[in-house]
């Protein structure tokens, strides 16, 4: 009987680590292997686009809407350069996010341009705006710059324009 009794609780055993390997098997099949980590968004994996506003005066809207297939961090704020102008145009520090923007595939992330004020200087009509991505550390880019198409015309851009960091809404992005 004792060895009846060895081989039950041998059996017993063997069936419950059976059981919790299946488990296991099947966890791993319910989390796709395609989730791969976030990466930080660039212009080869988004479409950036600008769209005229009515408000706040001399604004534009930057959209970066994800079109690779794994999530991507929009860190900081984009990296303008009007005309292939020689500096990056200035981050407006207030509008930074309490988080990094991170979007999926399919998601979108904003930026307000402040374009010209009454207090700017040297003022020029811009025909071309590169955009780039900053990396995680904030204090570059990440990958070549994508080409956003400006309104018929061109816009006009002086001294004091700027770009908000990157916003999760139109809304958030337009306060500034």
């Amino acid at each position: 009987m004792r060895l009846s009794t060895k081989a039950s609780a041998v059996a017993t055993a063997l069936t419950a680590a059976l059981s919790l390997t299946a488990l296991g098997g099947a966890a791993s099949a319910a989390t796709p292997a395609a989730k791969a980590a976030p990466v930080t968004c660039t212009a080869a994996t988004t479409k950036i686009t600008v769209q005229e506003v009515e408000r706040p005066l001399n604004h534009l809207l930057l959209k970066a809407k994800n079109t690779g297939t794994k999530t991507c961090y929009a860190y900081g704020a984009p990296y303008l350069r009007f005309d292939e102008g020689q500096s990056a145009t200035p981050w407006l520090e207030e509008s930074t996010p309490q988080a990094v923007v991170t979007l999926e595939p399919g998601q979108t992330a904003y930026a307000a341009i402040g374009t010209s004020s009454p207090e700017g200087a040297e003022g020029h009509q811009a025909h071309e705006l590169d955009v780039l991505f900053a990396n995680r550390a904030m204090n570059g880019s990440v990958g070549n710059p994508g080409a956003a198409k400006l309104p018929r015309g061109g816009v006009y851009v002086d001294s004091s324009a700027f770009v908000t960091y990157w916003q999760t809404s139109a809304s958030a992005a337009l306060m500034w």
